[in-house]
C-alpha cells in the first residue's frame, strides 16, 4: 500500500464504511481515490473522500458505517476458588503459555505487574493504532506502529522508556484489566494468571466523519467498530504466528444497533470464539439504571391491525447532537411521529419515505428521521432518529406498527453513559421517572457464543446494582455468568493502585481464569483441541447458584451463577 493511501486510513477527509473485499469494490475504491482494507476474508473497510458522502448520503448511511464504543467503567481470587486450584500441585496453573489480548487504551508497560522478576516485559507485543507510522505493515494493517517485545525490553533498560517505545496509557483502563487478569505478584497484588504473557492493542479515537449519522459530542472517548476489529484480527494473527492459545477481554461497548449478536463485531466475535485455542470475554456494561432503554408493547390506536405507544425522551440542558435507534421485528412494519416541549409537530411519516427533515423552529433543533425497513444485518426494521442542537425538555415520540409481530413491541435505545448527560432518559408517557432494566446489556455482550460477565460483590453476594441485564433483543440468555466486580485493588497509572467497580474489571478476572483452563486443555495437553465453546461451558458446568427464594437460574442478573473453577475443574469429564 503506498503512503498516500496509508494517510486515507487515519484521516479525517476519508469516512470508513464496511464492505465485502471483492473485486468489484477495489474497482470502485480506485475509481472514487479511496483505498480498501481487508480485515479478514468476509470482512472489509473502503475509506472513501467524504465529499462523496455528502453527495449521496443516501449510499452512506447507517448499515455500512461502523459503530461507536466506549470505556464500560472507568478478596476476589477466593472467590472465584483461583488460589485453591492453584495450590494443588497438579493443577497450579497461572497462565503458562497463554496469551492474554486486550483492545483497550493501551497499557503502562513500565509497570512492574507486566515485567518479570528480572525485570523483562511479559508483553509480546503493543499495536499502537495512535501513533502514525507511513510505513506501517500489511501486519498491522498498514497504519498505526508496532513494538515487539525486544523494542519495550530496550525500553525498559532506559532512563526515559518513552524515548524508545512512546506507547503508554493515558487513562488507565486499559493498564488494570490487563493487571487483573495476569498482573506479576507484589507486595499488594496478584493477577489470576501471572505467568501468561500479552498482546495488546490501543485504540485510536472515532473519526468525526460520522457525525451525519452518528452525531456525538465533542471530547468524548470513543473509538469506531471497524479499527475494534482489525484489532481483534491482530489478536488472533499473532497468536497463530506464535501458536499458542489466547483469552481475549473486550471491556468496551455500545448501546448502538441491533441487540442481537448480529452486528459486524459481533459476528466476528462469535467465529473466533469459536476456533481453537481462543477464548473471548465480554463484559455487558452499566446500563440498568441509566435509563437509556425502553421496550414497548403495542396498544390498539382504534384502528384495524394498527398499533400505537406514545414515549418520554427527556433531554438535559447543553445536551450535545445524539441518535436513537428503534428496533421492531419483521415482518411488522413501523412509523414515528414526534411532538417538542413547545407543542411543535413531526407529523407521522409514511413508511415509504426513506428519510425525513424537520426543523423544530421554537426549539431550534432538527431531527433527522430515517427508516430502515428491511435493515440489512437482520431484516428487521429499524428507525434511526437523530437530534441537532436538541432542545431541553421533555419530547413526546408516538410510535406506531401494523402487520404480522407487531404485538411483539419494539425496543428503544439512546447512547450509553458517558456519551449523554446522565438526566437524559427514555421512558414510558406515564411515569417519566421510569427506568426499563431489561436488555440493558452493552454490544457485543449480546452475542450468543462469546463468555458474557456481569458483576457482583463478593463480599456480600449481591449483583453490582448497575450492571447491564439481559436478555438479548431475540430472547437469547445472556449474560452467562457473574465474577467479582465491587471494590477490587488494581494497577493504575504511575505504579499505584486503587480499588475500582465495573463490569470491565468482573471480564478481566474471567479473561484471567480463561487463560488457566487453555494452560490446563492446550498446554497441559489434556484437551488439545479445545475452542472458546469448551471453555464456556467448562466455566458454566462450574457455577455457584446463589440461593434465593424467589430466583431462578438462568437469569437475566446472575446469568447461570457465579463464577467457580475449582467447580469446572470437578466437573471435568
Amino acid at each position: 500500500m503506498t503512503e498516500e493511501n496509508r494517510k486515507k486510513i487515519i484521516s479525517n477527509d476519508y469516512i470508513n464504511l464496511f464492505i465485502e473485499p471483492n473485486i468489484y469494490n477495489m474497482q470502485y475504491a480506485e475509481s472514487v481515490n479511496g483505498v480498501v482494507n481487508k480485515i479478514n476474508d468476509r470482512d472489509a473497510v473502503i475509506y472513501l473522500p467524504i465529499d462523496k458522502a455528502k453527495e449521496n448520503p443516501v449510499d452512506y448511511r447507517y448499515p455500512a458505517l461502523p459503530r461507536l464504543f466506549g470505556l464500560l467503567d472507568q478478596s476476589n481470587l477466593e472467590a472465584m476458588k483461583v488460589d485453591r486450584i492453584q495450590n494443588i500441585p497438579s493443577f497450579d496453573l497461572r497462565g503458562q503459555g497463554v496469551l492474554l489480548g486486550f483492545i483497550d487504551t493501551g497499557v503502562e508497560y513500565t509497570n512492574p505487574v507486566f515485567q518479570y522478576a528480572d525485570k523483562t516485559s511479559r508483553i509480546v507485543s503493543i499495536w499502537d493504532q495512535t501513533i502514525e507510522n507511513l510505513q506501517a505493515s500489511e501486519k498491522i494493517f498498514y497504519y498505526g506502529t508496532e513494538y515487539t517485545k525486544e523494542e519495550i525490553n530496550l525500553a525498559l533498560q532506559n532512563e526515559k522508556p518513552l524515548s524508545i517505545v512512546p506507547s503508554t496509557d493515558e487513562i488507565g483502563h486499559g493498564t488494570s484489566i490487563a493487571g487483573i487478569a495476569g498482573g506479576t505478584e507484589t507486595e499488594l497484588f496478584r493477577g489470576v494468571s501471572p505467568l501468561a504473557e500479552y498482546v495488546i492493542v490501543k485504540l485510536k479515537p472515532a473519526k468525526t466523519t460520522q457525525e451525519h449519522i452518528y452525531p456525538m459530542p465533542k471530547n468524548i472517548i470513543c473509538y469506531q467498530e471497524d479499527d475494534i476489529m482489525f484489532g481483534m484480527q491482530y489478536l488472533f494473527n499473532t497468536a497463530r504466528q506464535l501458536n499458542r492459545p489466547i483469552a481475549i477481554c473486550v471491556a468496551i461497548g455500545t448501546n448502538q444497533g441491533s441487540h442481537d449478536g448480529l452486528n459486524k463485531l459481533n459476528l466476528m466475535i462469535a467465529d473466533l470464539s469459536s476456533r481453537n485455542g481462543v477464548a473471548i470475554v465480554v463484559a455487558t456494561g452499566q446500563e440498568n439504571l441509566a435509563g437509556h432503554h425502553y421496550f414497548g408493547k403495542a396498544e390498539m390506536t382504534g384502528e384495524l391491525n394498527e398499533y400505537k405507544n406514545t414515549i418520554a425522551l427527556r433531554i438535559a440542558e447543553k445536551e450535545k447532537n445524539f441518535s436513537m435507534e428503534i428496533w421492531g421485528e419483521a415482518p411488522a412494519s413501523y412509523s414515528i411521529a414526534i411532538r417538542s416541549p413547545s407543542g411543535d409537530m413531526l407529523n407521522k411519516i409514511p413508511e415509504n419515505l426513506n428519510r425525513s427533515v424537520k426543523k423544530f423552529y421554537f426549539e431550534n433543533t432538527t431531527v433527522i428521521v430515517e427508516y430502515y425497513n428491511i435493515e440489512p444485518h437482520t431484516g428487521d426494521p429499524l428507525i434511526l432518529v437523530s437530534f441537532e442542537n436538541p432542545a431541553p425538555g421533555h419530547w413526546y415520540l408516538d410510535i406506531y406498527g401494523n402487520g404480522e409481530n407487531v404485538q411483539s413491541g419494539f425496543h428503544i435505545w439512546i447512547p450509553m453513559s458517558g456519551f449523554l448527560k446522565e438526566s437524559t432518559q427514555i421512558s414510558e408517557l406515564t411515569e417519566l421517572e421510569g427506568k426499563d432494566p431489561e436488555t440493558t446489556l452493552t454490544s457485543p455482550s449480546d452475542t450468543p457464543i462469546p463468555i458474557s460477565v456481569t458483576a457482583y460483590n463478593h463480599q456480600n453476594n449481591s449483583i453490582l446494582s448497575s450492571a447491564g441485564r439481559g436478555n438479548t433483543r431475540n430472547k437469547s440468555i445472556k449474560p452467562d455468568l457473574a465474577a467479582p466486580g465491587v471494590s477490587i485493588l488494581c494497577p493504575t497509572l504511575g505504579n499505584s493502585y486503587e480499588l475500582k467497580t465495573g463490569t470491565s474489571i468482573a471480564a478481566a478476572e474471567t479473561v484471567g481464569v480463561a487463560a488457566m483452563i487453555l494452560e490446563w486443555s492446550i498446554v497441559k495437553k489434556n484437551k488439545p483441541f479445545f475452542t472458546g465453546i469448551d471453555v464456556k461451558q467448562y466455566l458454566l458446568r462450574g457455577v455457584n447458584k446463589i440461593s434465593s427464594n424467589s430466583r431462578a437460574y438462568p437469569n437475566k442478573e446472575w446469568g447461570y451463577g457465579v463464577l467457580d473453577i475449582y467447580e469446572s475443574f470437578s466437573h471435568i469429564d
